[in-house]
């Protein structure tokens, strides 16, 4: 089964997997690189992290790299607008389930800070997790589950978390490579 998140002008695009996790003062996001259109790989070394806001925020990406490019640009700007993490996330929200243009996007977003970490949908949902990690894509089960028992059995750091997570998603997800991209604030 796939989602609406997962269908590109060329048919489904799938091929990423989305990490966050927060752990002793330190947040860290990854992802990995790949990009697949059904059986054939199209790209091994994308980049779907950035660092907004003089590198104070990270932000991830799931979905239509064009879709989330224009959400990236959206958050920034609200996030410049409000400068307060939370509520540019919701302002962006509010946005993304009521402009006509924006409704159309197909994507998810993790956005993160060193106090916050929220996955931001287009149904307007602005979801801040039970525990200190989040995952998207479609290794995000994997990864998620990865990071989950990281987080309750080891003392590794956020980013080893994240690299050990988005590694085993790898293993398992045959969308999700192992041309890991971190980030971390904190």
């Amino acid at each position: 089964m796939s989602s609406h998140i997962d269908k590109g002008i060329m048919g489904e695009l799938r091929g990423t997997t989305i990490l966050a996790v927060r752990r002793g003062g330190q947040t860290a996001l990854g992802g990995d690189g790949q990009v697949s259109n059904g059986s054939t790989i199209l790209k091994g070394s994308a980049v779907k992290i950035r660092r907004m806001k003089e590198g104070q925020v990270l932000a991830g990406f799931a979905g239509s790299v064009a879709d989330a490019l224009s959400l990236f640009d959206r958050f920034e700007s609200r996030l410049t607008e409000f400068n307060n993490l939370r509520r540019a996330a919701v302002e962006l929200a509010k946005d993304w389930r009521t402009d006509r243009y924006l409704r159309r996007l197909e994507a998810m977003l993790i956005v993160a800070d060193k106090e916050n970490l929220l996955l931001l949908s287009g149904s307007g949902e602005v979801i801040e997790p039970d525990d200190d990690c989040l995952a998207v894509g479609s290794g995000g089960n994997f990864a998620l589950a990865s990071a989950r028992t990281l987080l309750r059995h080891t003392k590794m750091d956020a980013k080893e978390i994240v690299t050990e997570g988005l590694k085993i998603a790898a293993e398992l997800c045959v969308y999700t490579n192992d041309s890991i991209s971190v980030e971390t604030i904190g």
